[in-house]
């Protein structure tokens, strides 16, 4: 799947069963359900890709405090661009 294809798949009901955690995560991010996305993000605190995804969700929900908490978990600065160029910067990174 390319990020083309990611960002079509947007208009189906349920994200693509063959993409990975975090890009799911990023998928209900984008369809506004931010719980799930959160509740992927929690459930491998500790690993970096999922780290980094839940400083940018607690960025989208404005408590940068959080986020900046999450970012450095994640050991990546704090991102700089608007939600959307972070939320294609993660997506191309993922894929």
């Amino acid at each position: 799947m390319d990020y083309q294809d990611f960002k079509d798949s947007l208009s189906q009901d349920s994200p693509p069963e063959t993409v990975s955690e975090p890009l799911k995560a990023l998928w209900y991010a984008a369809k506004d359900d931010w719980e799930a996305a959160h509740n992927i993000a929690q459930s491998k605190e500790g690993t970096p890709v999922y780290d980094h995804l839940h400083a940018y969700l607690h960025r989208v929900e404005g408590d940068t405090w959080n986020a900046g908490y999450w970012y450095k978990r994640a050991g990546k600065s704090v991102f700089k661009g608007s939600l959307q160029e972070e939320w294609e910067a993660l997506a191309h990174a993922m894929l």
